[in-house]
């Protein structure tokens, strides 16, 4: 636990809201299936310009966001 605490004060990671356009664009979101997890990743990276970086395979196929394998 201390690690992650030093970690994350040297890092200073920017969280990035769930908000109503998050919201709003993981109902647009092309995805092949439903999971709602999955949507509101997807619709962060649109809403926030952001790759999102995953080992799902479902996610990887979308062409709707910027996704990079990690694998």
């Amino acid at each position: 636990m201390v690690w992650v605490r030093k970690r994350l004060e040297e890092l200073r990671p920017i969280e990035a809201p769930v908000n109503h356009e998050v919201a709003l664009e993981s109902e647009r979101i092309d995805l092949a299936h439903q999971d709602p997890a999955d949507r509101f990743l997807a619709a962060t990276a649109v809403v926030f310009d952001l790759t999102l970086v995953t080992a799902d395979d479902r996610l990887l196929k979308s062409k709707s966001f910027a996704v990079m394998p990690n694998k």
